[in-house]
């Protein structure tokens, strides 16, 4: 259970690092940023999975890399979602998913 904790809060703080380093991507407050994690990671384990799922031969035929792609979507349906996190275009969703990726792995790798 601390463990869930622990990583709700370091996607929330790689969610208000994408805020202040993507241009596009705004959080209106960190209360919307921890429920933006929330909802993120709701959608990380239902809808992902099926999404990887159909489109595993478009994954494999690009070597992975549309698995970007679905980070970006994942990202920007939250945005979709709530009202307090908005994300202006694909390319600041895939810049912003690319952050929260990124942030998170470091912070896991330390941590863990």
């Amino acid at each position: 259970m601390l463990g869930i904790l622990l990583s709700w809060a370091i996607v929330t703080l790689a969610i208000l690092a994408a805020a202040y380093i993507v241009p596009g991507v705004r959080v209106a407050n960190v209360k919307s940023a921890v429920i933006a994690a929330a909802i993120l990671g709701v959608l990380n384990v239902l809808v992902k999975p099926i999404i990887t799922f159909l489109l595993f031969p478009f994954i494999w035929i690009t070597l992975g890399l549309l698995l970007f792609v679905i980070n970006a979507f994942m990202f920007w349906l939250v945005a979709q979602v709530m009202d307090d996190f908005q994300v202006d275009s694909f390319g600041s969703a895939l810049l912003g998913s690319l952050v929260v990726s990124v942030v998170s792995f470091v912070v896991h790798l330390v941590l863990y």
